[in-house]
């Protein structure tokens, strides 16, 4: 079965290259170029990744992956930008992408990152819907973005929820630094190793009341997180 991209492009000579190009490649392509209808081709197509312009008339690709989040955490998202400002790629990682990618570009690059992004999320131990993890004292509720003990819940945020189903399910193993980086942020780069560092540091806060459970640090390398 074709992989199914949803492609969100207003530059229709560039979106006719990029879908046909990828079509060549056995990808299956539906296109918008109008910000306000995406949504509805979401719901309506189910697509297997994103790939978003930002600049899109009526709607913007950041409020695009935004609404995407709502309704699903897990499908890859990749930003196609002439928004090329550190503060734009900040956004635009904050609206929940997983990858973002300047203009101009190379087809066999996109493609690459496409791949990439799609590699890290079928190595994923799927949760259906309504499902919840047990942990120590806790119910992670992973649907929901929430954390139970008792009668107290914490909401997650998007991020923090994908770092802790990433931890439990490659509990007690060594867990690559730069792995963490690609699954959460799409890339390692600086300024996503320091947010990774702040991202522990708080669901270390949020686990602590649990002396069974564990972010171990191993220097030069990443983490390994301890259920007893």
């Amino acid at each position: 079965m074709a992989i199914k991209v949803l492609y969100a492009e207003d530059e229709l000579f560039l979106g006719k290259i990029v879908k046909e190009t990828l079509e060549t490649r056995g990808f299956e392509v539906v296109m918008e170029n109008d910000g306000r209808d995406v949504l509805r081709l979401f719901e309506d197509e189910l697509p297997d990744i994103c790939i978003l312009d930002i600049m899109l008339p009526n709607k913007s690709g950041y409020e695009i992956a935004e609404d995407i989040r709502k309704l699903n955490a897990d499908v890859p998202i990749i930003f196609l930008s002439a928004k090329t400002q550190t503060e734009d790629v900040i956004q635009g990682f904050r609206s929940g992408a997983n990858d973002y990618m300047r203009k101009p570009f190379s087809m066999e690059e996109l493609i690459v990152r496409i791949e990439n992004v799609l590699r890290i999320k079928k190595e994923e131990p799927i949760l259906i819907p309504g499902d919840s993890i047990e942990m120590g004292k806790y119910r992670f509720q992973t649907n929901k973005q929430i954390l139970e003990t008792g009668t107290e819940l914490r909401k997650l945020s998007y991020r923090e929820t994908e770092l802790l189903k990433y931890l439990f399910h490659h509990k007690h193993k060594v867990i690559d630094r730069r792995d963490l980086l690609n699954h959460i942020w799409g890339n390692d780069s600086f300024f996503n190793s320091r947010n990774l560092d702040v991202y522990i540091t708080k669901i270390r806060g949020y686990l602590k009341d649990d002396p069974s459970l564990e972010i171990i640090t191993i220097k030069g390398v990443g983490y390994r997180f301890i259920v007893e």
